[in-house]
């Protein structure tokens, strides 16, 4: 079973900027692909950003520009930047570990963009 865990959220001003980080257990770490998904009240869970195991990204549309994933393997970890914050990036953010089919989400991190 992979462990994912979260950590870096909280209250921001509009325009600021957080760092999430997400850690997952197991030796193959960096055969994950990995991704932060959000969700807001009232919507669907939506993908942020993902980076694969040869650290290809992507990203949404609405992060384009903002927000830069990264990934450190051998400290098996995965980081989101968000700058440039608006309120509606308000949302659970929530770190996913896939590995052969197999997605491992972690609790998830409140971020709050309010002034």
């Amino acid at each position: 079973q992979v462990q994912v865990v979260e950590s870096g959220g909280g209250l921001v001003q509009p325009g600021g900027s957080l760092r999430l980080s997400c850690t997952a257990s197991g030796r193959i770490f960096s055969m994950y692909d990995m991704g932060w998904y959000r969700q807001a009240p009232g919507k669907q869970r939506e993908m942020v950003a993902n980076i694969n195991n040869r650290s290809i990204r992507q990203y949404a549309d609405s992060v384009k520009g903002r927000f830069t994933i990264s990934r450190t393997d051998a400290k098996r970890t995965v980081s989101l930047q968000m700058n440039s914050l608006k309120p509606e990036d308000t949302a659970v953010y929530y770190c996913c570990a896939r590995l052969r089919g197999d997605d491992y989400w972690g609790q998830g991190t409140h971020v709050t963009v309010s002034s």
